[in-house]
């Protein structure tokens, strides 16, 4: 079987299914949405990684992201790699569900914490049939219809296995990365580097790269300002002037802010400044 990939698009709800036959971790890195995202796992020998903890998948697995999740897969093994990923905004159902309360599993917690459903959790709905069924569509008119009826569906599943399962959970792994993660969240418009950052954890700056790229693929300093990035775009989205937005965020100078800003977006600032 070649690699095989689906997306279907409507009112900036994606829907992914993608099959990679001889998967690589090299080429997985870490990304941080601005959206939500709700991870479905089919096959292959797969861990993912958020915010630095470590999830051990098993078919029917689910995770969840929410907005400015640092999360990647991390490749065990070059076996037939099959996901359906469906990425959506926080205000999706707002149409149904103003109080957002079907977001709570996504956002009443913290960072790389809770982020695991197991199949066992999901009582009368199959989550891979609702992916399935959006993408046998033949037409994007029923395509669109499908990606609203059934994601509604996989979030009222997810929001009662999150009810139902208080003190339940499937916690993950704990890490160092976890702890260094968490740090960097805490302090993020701050002034940082990796020699205060590695001395705050009484580490050498290279045990720090190594534990921070082992965790999450990327770079302290590339981790950094995706993060700083993806909030200065959430509030410039929401209104804020685009200067105070960079400085808010930690950026010092607006033309690197500026630069990155279209680099990671391919866009600039001005065109999201609704």
């Amino acid at each position: 079987m070649e690699n095989h990939l689906q997306e279907f698009t409507f009112n900036n709800i994606h829907v992914r299914h993608a099959i990679d036959c001889k998967p690589d971790d090299s080429t997985y890195e870490m990304h941080i949405h601005t959206s939500c995202e709700i991870f479905y796992f089919v096959s292959g020998r797969v861990e993912y990684l958020v915010e630095g903890s470590e999830y051990p998948l098993e078919r029917g697995s689910v995770m969840i992201m929410r907005p400015a999740e640092a999360h990647r897969p991390k490749i065990l093994a070059d076996k037939l790699y099959e996901r359906y990923t469906i990425n959506f905004p926080l205000s999706a159902a707002d149409s149904i569900d103003p109080e957002r309360i079907f977001m709570k599993p996504f956002l009443d917690r913290a960072l790389g914490t809770d982020n695991l459903y197991l199949s066992s959790d999901f009582d009368g709905i199959s989550i891979e049939k609702c992916f399935k069924q959006i993408c046998c569509c033949n037409d994007k008119y029923t395509a669109a219809v499908k990606i609203q009826l059934f994601l509604m569906s996989i979030l009222d599943a997810i929001r009662t296995a999150h009810i139902n399962r208080t003190g339940s959970e499937y916690p993950a792994k704990q890490t160092r990365a976890m702890h260094i993660l968490k740090y960097i969240n805490e302090h993020l418009y701050e002034k940082l580097s990796v020699s205060m950052l590695a001395k705050h954890f009484f580490i050498s700056t290279s045990q720090f790269n190594r534990i921070f790229r082992n965790a999450t693929g990327s770079s302290p300093w590339e981790y950094i300002t995706l993060k700083r990035l993806t909030a200065a775009k959430e509030k410039i989205s929401n209104g804020t002037h685009i200067t105070k937005a960079c400085e808010e965020c930690g950026f010092d100078d607006y033309s690197v802010f500026y630069r990155a800003y279209v680099k990671y977006f391919g866009r600039s600032p001005k065109q999201d400044n609704n």
